[in-house]
């Protein structure tokens, strides 16, 4: 892949092996996996990590009064936590998970929606970082020393559920869904228990694994073909969405890397949509 056909969003493993002693560079752990992954982030974090990096709980930086899993937390909530972690806006932020362009960019958006301007995605993934025999740490993990965030909250790169009404019923924005055909179509279950299958009326599918290889997000030029063959117009707003608000964010890193900025993310997605009776739904391929 050429510069010029690489993210401007993500870093490669030498870039950061050869940074990583650099004073402001934080390094962000920010692994979750589904049940049947039958993986757990925080324990393979605590056994070894890139070094210096902290662990993001995806199950716990959210918002505690919200029974939807992943809500965004409040800008003084997400300050306080990565705050905890050692993490000011003004650090250059790196975010990777296991496998690679799965939850990371979930983390890497969150960091940019609450002000942090100099955040990537480490492109490949612990699981290649350690294949290759690059740096890991091992030990326990140091507490981190406490930093202040000040938080800056970009409302719109967030959809709730009215305005995601409104968009069903306008189209004022294209809708694209990052999970897999089956779940989209309806013709796999569900995950979650009392779930009903189907996409939003006018959503487009766009699997969210279709936009890297192993781990690494395509090059720019093959994002745009992927993107516009799923039927997105990309001269116009975009709002994602996918299980709970999660891999959406790895459509959001491929739009942003095409310099497509009127891009949201549907914060309840399905979880808060599928679950209701009051929400449209189509199933099939229509």
């Amino acid at each position: 892949m050429s510069d010029t056909d690489a993210s401007p969003f993500v870093v490669s493993f030498a870039w950061l092996a050869d940074r990583l002693a650099e004073p402001g560079l934080k390094i962000v752990n920010a692994s979750w996996y589904l049940p049947a992954q039958n993986r757990d982030g925080l324990a393979e974090y605590e056994a070894e990590r890139i070094p210096g990096a902290v662990f993001f709980d995806q199950d716990r930086i959210v918002d505690p009064a919200s029974d939807l899993p992943h809500a965004l937390p409040t800008p003084e909530q997400f300050a306080r936590a990565v705050g905890g972690l050692g993490i000011s806006d003004t650090d250059t932020i790196i975010v990777y998970d296991g496998p690679g362009m799965f939850t990371a960019p979930r983390v890497w958006w969150m960091f940019r929606a609450f002000g942090a301007a100099i955040a990537y995605v480490l492109n490949g993934g612990f699981d290649a970082w350690k294949a290759q025999g690059l740096p890991v740490d091992t030990d326990t993990p140091a507490p981190p020393e406490r930093a202040d965030f000040a938080p800056s909250f970009d409302a719109g790169s967030v959809m709730d559920l009215a305005a995601m009404r409104r968009t069903v019923d306008d189209g004022a924005f294209q809708i694209a869904d990052a999970r897999g055909p089956g779940r989209f179509t309806g013709e796999e279950p569900e995950p979650r228990p009392g779930m009903r299958s189907g996409h939003m009326p006018g959503a487009r599918n766009v699997p969210f694994s279709a936009l890297s290889d192993n781990g690494k997000l395509k090059p720019v030029s093959e994002l745009r073909d992927i993107l516009e063959s799923s039927g997105l117009d990309l001269d116009q707003p975009v709002v994602t969405t996918c299980g709970s608000g999660v891999t959406a964010a790895v459509i959001t890193l491929a739009l942003q890397s095409l310099g497509h900025r009127d891009t949201r993310i549907y914060d309840g997605s399905w979880s808060e949509w599928g679950a209701r009776a009051d929400t449209p739904i189509v199933s099939g391929t229509d």
